[in-house]
């Protein structure tokens, strides 16, 4: 049912939406978004037959149920009951209603956006990538930050916090390490909670290249910046963006990103969910499983670009 010019809306409505346009000031287009889904309200209310003022929450949660039903966006629906939570947060004051049926009422929740990963092809375009013609010193750093975001699957925080050798004070004060000997890197991830990671080949190789270029002066820390200290994450950000831009590829990457490509690629290759948690950090299962969604979407691609029942028949 739609509202027509001989179905005005409710007076109480009209009244508040003076309101908000007098009191409020809002502007023209939020003014007309504030009508439209007042005008929306008054639509459901009239197909339960049920006075606007006199809605429960139960029909608001029917009506939420109805607009989602019919592909509303998430953060549509909770714009929608933002607006009317106002309406009827007025009306109490008015003395119209004795409680606010959309107090409590949440919308659906969002789905979760698919952490974005590269590509293998361009995650190992980086990782072998060598600016010509760099500096040395920083072309090593670099390089070996990059393997150890993309290698071991490292947070930005976890990175910055290795120090390049094992020692009693790395443990007490809260920071991991790099064990080349044993081929490991020991990091403090989230919550406290300390775990140990293989280093490949390419991180080994990475790591034996900047440590000799590093030197001893600076502390103890395995990454620092030209003035001797411990590297920030922001500046970790800076020169990933900066270097995949120098490699030639079209997303700028953050750390984050190749920590997604890390999980990501190993669960293509592996399907072993549980030792990509562990490898991860991850203390619940379930925030590991986003990245099955990733792998399904590789799979999807493989399965329409090669299987002869997913090609479209021709037309005609």
């Amino acid at each position: 049912m739609s509202m027509t010019a001989a179905s005005p809306l409710p007076s109480e409505v009209q009244r508040y939406l003076e309101h908000v346009r007098v009191e409020k000031r809002l502007a023209s287009r939020t003014h007309t978004l504030y009508t439209l889904d007042l005008e929306k309200l008054a639509q459901f209310a009239s197909g339960v037959n049920v006075p606007l003022l006199q809605l429960q929450p139960a029909h608001i949660r029917r009506f939420v149920a109805q607009m989602h039903s019919a592909g509303r966006s998430s953060r549509g629906i909770a714009l929608i009951l933002s607006g009317w939570r106002g309406f009827f947060t007025w009306a109490a004051r008015q003395g119209l209603v004795t409680s606010n049926p959309v107090q409590g009422v949440r919308g659906p929740k969002a789905a979760k956006p698919l952490p974005k990963a590269l590509g293998v092809d361009d995650a190992v375009r980086l990782a072998d990538f060598h600016a010509a013609g760099a500096d040395p010193w920083l072309e090593a750093r670099d390089a070996a930050m990059v393997e150890l975001l993309y290698g071991c699957g490292l947070r930005v925080g976890e990175l910055v916090g290795l120090d390049r050798a094992p020692g009693s004070d790395a443990a007490r004060q809260g920071r991991g390490w790099i064990d080349l000997q044993a081929g490991e890197a020991h990091v403090l991830g989230k919550g406290g909670k300390r775990r140990s990671l293989p280093l490949g080949a390419a991180a080994r190789q990475a790591l034996d290249a900047w440590l000799p270029l590093r030197g001893s002066a600076g502390g103890p820390a395995l990454f620092v910046g030209q003035r001797g200290t411990r590297l920030s994450a922001q500046s970790v950000w800076k020169r990933l963006r900066q270097r995949s831009g120098q490699a030639g590829l079209t997303t700028p990457v953050h750390p984050h990103m190749l920590r997604h490509s890390f999980a990501s690629h190993l669960l293509q290759s592996s399907g072993d969910l549980r030792a990509v948690q562990e490898l991860l950090g991850h203390a619940n299962i379930t925030t590991t499983q986003v990245y099955t969604r990733l792998d399904f979407q590789h799979l999807a691609k493989v399965y329409d670009a090669a299987h002869p029942r997913a090609r479209k028949k021709p037309a005609g």
